[in-house]
């Protein structure tokens, strides 16, 4: 079975999502994750392996699926089989459905033990509620928290490692454009137009751009002081992405653009847009301070859902708001900026780990986070050193 058959098959499952494509795993892959693609098929069947290539499945016949990528912890010893494993934004299914939900859930917990797995993490878009909690649009889906019910009566646990966004803000793209520009606040409409008017432009960027790119994201990374990966990674995840460009409507491939703006032909911010069945994302944004009084940021975004919106997409995901909806989340500037844009909020389940052995995930969750900050202060450091060289 070929990747546009296995990007077939979640496309066309609830809530399908751009990290469970085979592109996806195939960037996981070059970092020492192994990928797994599971299938539940409508004749009561559970069908994992690690390739797909025997496949003779039907799209149809599938009820869920999911990719779980699984990474070794330690290589040598009587430990030697642990591992830890995780499903970004899966698996997908119908999550109302409480007897599938039951035989994915039932499965993945039999094959983390038979893996030998620390944990295994899944955090799928199962919507607890919409609207800022405990404010006056607040709504509560009462199927979410029965999922989450469910599995906290299952023993897993809420995971101190959320590696997504547990909540974001979604754009509907269906309505017409002055539908979607009407619902944007006055501040972020007039700054949309002050960008135009000031001389702002906004190009789709090339494989050639990506150098400049990298390096404007690593300005932004410095100033704002998030932790970001090298060079290689990005150049192999945009260039993968940006190769299913032409031809991604009609092969169910997700694919990525980068949008670049510019003032008098210099590039002063961008965004690389992902779409994938009907979704559009904003993954990755960067900014220079240079002309920045002129708004591009705000004309790249409405640039953005326009594209989105003309390639079928009908929703456009901003990518991230706080955990808590006040000031002392380290988001909040970034979500005051989104709100503006007219979205929803809409806040998922976040990650949950089934935990097979408690002794190792108890010893494993003590020392990773503490390897994880090392890790991002050397990013930091090595992303300084690099734009100073």
């Amino acid at each position: 079975m070929s990747s546009s058959v296995w990007n077939s098959i979640i496309s066309n499952l609830p809530n399908p999502h751009f990290l469970q494509t085979y592109e996806w795993e195939q960037v996981k892959a070059k970092y020492g994750w192994t990928p797994f693609y599971a299938i539940w098929t409508d004749d009561g069947k559970f069908h994992i392996s690690q390739t797909t290539d025997n496949w003779s499945l039907k799209t149809e016949n599938c009820q869920a699926a999911c990719l779980v990528l699984k990474k070794q912890i330690i290589s040598r010893g009587f430990a030697a089989r642990l591992s830890i494993l995780y499903t970004p934004k899966g698996p997908l299914l119908d999550w109302k459905d409480t007897a599938l939900r039951t035989r994915v859930l039932n499965d993945l917990q039999s094959f983390a033990k038979k893996q030998g797995a620390i944990l295994l993490k899944i955090d799928p878009d199962v919507v607890l509620g919409r609207g800022v909690s405990h404010s006056e649009g607040d709504v509560t889906e009462n199927n979410g928290q029965t999922v989450r019910s469910d599995l906290k009566r299952r023993g897993w646990v809420y995971s101190s490692d959320q590696i997504q966004f547990r909540n974001t803000v979604l754009v509907d793209l269906i309505a017409t454009e002055d539908e979607i520009l009407m619902r944007m606040k006055p501040k972020t409409r007039y700054n949309i137009r002050l960008a135009e008017k000031k001389g702002v432009g906004v190009r789709a960027g090339t494989v050639d751009d990506l150098p400049m790119l990298y390096k404007m994201y690593a300005e932004t990374s410095v100033r704002d002081g998030f932790v970001i990966r090298d060079e290689n990674y990005y150049m192999g995840v945009w260039k993968l992405f940006m190769s299913n460009l032409e031809t991604w409507k009609l092969s169910n491939l997700p694919a990525c653009v980068p949008l670049i703006a510019e003032v008098d032909g210099e590039p002063v911010a961008a965004i690389f847009l992902y779409m994938f069945a009907g979704r559009a994302y904003y993954v990755y944004g960067m900014s220079r301070i240079l002309n920045r009084e002129k708004m591009p940021t705000y004309l790249l975004q409405w640039e953005a859902m326009k594209r989105a919106k003309a390639n079928g997409c009908s929703a456009y995901d901003l990518w991230g708001a706080p955990e808590t909806f006040d000031e002392s989340d380290s988001m909040w500037g970034v979500y005051r900026f989104k709100e503006g844009l007219g979205g929803e909020v809409v806040r998922t389940l976040g990650a949950y780990d089934f935990v097979p052995n408690k002794l190792w995930y108890k010893l494993y969750t003590e020392v990773m986070p503490r390897v994880l900050d090392m890790m991002r202060l050397r990013g930091k450091q090595k992303t300084k050193q690099g734009l100073s060289a």
